[in-house]
């Protein structure tokens, strides 16, 4: 495996530490984590929707925090104590706690989280400030700092 040095980009560049670290991050193997297993889809221009399947999770068992530009999704299920009623021959579904990061970009905000049929929806919204959109800068003409205005010489009429 490939390991890249970006310490020459931090002696040349200003205010690129975070994406420097992402990228450094994400180059390194890490255990491969799949559950719970999720969804990332655009749903419009400045619209995102993550989707876990959290089967057997409840509302009060999950927590969601937005912090430093990381979205933090846990789940810790109750241990249901039912000691002496049955006992399991084969448990398939499980019961076990997760923790799920995902890393934000700039400017996007968690505005709602849903959870339906076993489904945690959590919806974002990438939230540009207007100076930091594009305008339009209006061309002045060199040497004229006032706008152009037309004028027209009227001819001395003649006396007949």
């Amino acid at each position: 495996m490939r390991n890249v040095d970006f310490a020459p980009l931090y002696r040349s560049t200003v205010g690129f530490d975070r994406l420097f670290n992402l990228l450094d991050t994400r180059g390194q193997p890490e255990q491969a984590q799949t559950y719970p297993p999720y969804n990332i889809e655009r749903t419009g221009d400045n619209t995102y929707r993550i989707t876990m399947a959290v089967a057997g999770f409840d509302e009060q068992e999950l927590s969601i925090e937005a912090h430093a530009h990381v979205l933090t999704v846990k789940g810790e299920k109750n241990e249901e104590e039912s000691a002496g009623e049955s006992e399991y021959l084969y448990r398939g579904i499980a019961k076990r706690a997760f923790e799920r990061r995902f890393q934000l970009a700039d400017h996007v905000e968690v505005q709602t989280a849903s959870l339906k049929n076993g489904l945690l929806h959590i919806d974002l919204l990438r939230n540009i400030p207007e100076a930091m959109k594009p305008r339009r800068i209006a061309i002045a003409a060199e040497g004229n700092d006032t706008a152009k205005t037309i004028e027209a010489q009227v001819a001395p009429q003649q006396i007949n």
